[in-house]
């Protein structure tokens, strides 16, 4: 059995225990977040320290060691690290998400072997969506037998956390011709991870490019991912719901700046109020966005706690699994709208200061922008209308 991934591994007990640790790499990852924002410093002390503190493990099931703790509390504790830094808050999400996937498609002893090593410390990136083909489901990327072992070939982009990564999950083709989830070593033999994700927000999830040349795969680390559409399951809405929490803490950040930019701004001198957190207009706007705020809050709240009720279920229906989903999707319409009309908001409200560089206020409204490209609410609406006029249950996968 391997040793400790960390010496000091703090091992999570309870949902109590999790939100603490989430507090306390909170406040480590706000010290360093506008330096590392604005010259793109990947936080590997702050990664350390999400998995020193055992927050990699999570959710996993209590018969495999694991706190699994309630998707309340998951969701709030990716409210508490996104608010300090929603890039650092973003790169455990797929572990998190994929975790939830093996223990669908795993068997016991592939769930007991992963789950064991996440507890240890060891942490899972995803080798993301591939680039230039007609959508995200689509591979090109390729599972071989040869010479008695499997091997896996192919390129990968939006790959968030691999320069983090001791295990990077891909999903490939297998030569039978269906989808298989594999974990590989990132350290493998013709595994290459390259840094270079360029994108104005989230700047520091280190989501660029995995190359992947004749890589061997160990048979016990490969999932079919058959067994997810084979069963009902709310893996779709469980992915989301993550997704929603950093769009609400990026929102809640947002907010924060915003009160205190307005209690430094100068009135507008036709509003002859002495403070400019005095003016009419913009007692207004910062009401309308604590509103919107607490509205999205609570439909997380509300989405969440319906994934607990269903996390109690033996056997969940298609009909509970698609009111999973459309809960998760009004939740993320909210956060949506909260993250980005906030930390515009901010720089009307806080005046001309607010957009020097030397405050990095910009940084609420780039992440926002960024992370809200992922599942964009368009589809959610839609996918709304059609449930409530048409009783339309909404495609099951992990972006719905």
């Amino acid at each position: 059995m391997s040793q400790l991934i960390f010496e000091n591994i703090h091992i999570i007990e309870n949902d109590l225990d999790a939100i603490q640790a989430a507090y306390q790499v909170a406040d480590f990852a706000l010290e360093g977040r506008n330096e590392r924002d604005q010259q793109r410093l990947l936080p590997f002390a702050e990664v350390d320290a999400f998995s020193e503190k055992g927050l990699g493990g999570i959710r996993i099931p209590k018969k495999f060691g694991g706190a699994f703790v309630s998707n309340k509390t998951l969701a709030q504790v990716f409210r508490i690290i996104n608010k300090a830094d929603s890039s650092l808050g973003q790169i455990p999400q797929n572990q998190i998400a994929l975790l939830n996937m093996i223990d669908i498609m795993g068997t016991d002893e592939q769930k007991h072997f992963v789950f064991n090593e996440i507890l240890k410390g060891k942490r899972l990136a995803n080798g993301g969506p591939e680039r230039h083909t007609k959508d995200t489901k689509t591979l090109n990327t390729t599972l071989i037998e040869k010479d008695g072992g499997l091997f896996i070939n192919g390129e990968k982009f939006y790959s968030t956390g691999s320069s983090f990564a001791h295990w990077l999950a891909i999903k490939a083709i297998h030569p039978d011709g269906h989808v298989v989830l594999t974990i590989i070593d990132r350290q493998a033999d013709g595994v290459e991870v390259i840094d270079n994700w360029n994108g104005f927000g989230q700047r520091t999830t280190s989501s660029g490019t995995v190359k992947l040349t004749q890589v061997k795969v160990n048979p016990l680390l490969i999932f079919d991912e058959r067994k997810l559409s084979n069963q009902t399951n709310y893996r779709g809405a469980f992915s989301q719901l993550i997704q929603v929490a950093i769009d609400v803490g990026i929102a809640e950040a947002a907010l924060e700046d915003t009160l205190s930019a307005v209690k430094k701004a100068r009135p507008i001198v036709d509003a002859q109020v002495e403070k400019a957190s005095f003016e009419h207009y913009t007692l207004q706007e910062v009401g309308k966005s604590v509103v919107l705020l607490d509205a999205a809050i609570l439909l997380l709240d509300e989405a969440a706690e319906y994934l607990d009720e269903l996390d109690a279920l033996d056997i969940v229906s298609n009909e509970q699994a698609a009111k999973a989903s459309i809960l998760v999707a009004e939740a993320k319409v909210y956060a949506n709208d909260a993250a980005l009309h906030i930390s515009e908001k901010l720089f009307e409200l806080g005046g001309s200061r607010s957009s020097l560089s030397i405050h990095n206020l910009d940084q609420h409204w780039r992440n926002a922008r960024v992370h809200t490209l992922h599942d964009p609410v368009r589809w959610k609406l839609h996918a709304l209308g059609d449930y409530y006029l048409n009783h339309t249950l909404p495609a099951r996968h992990a972006w719905i």
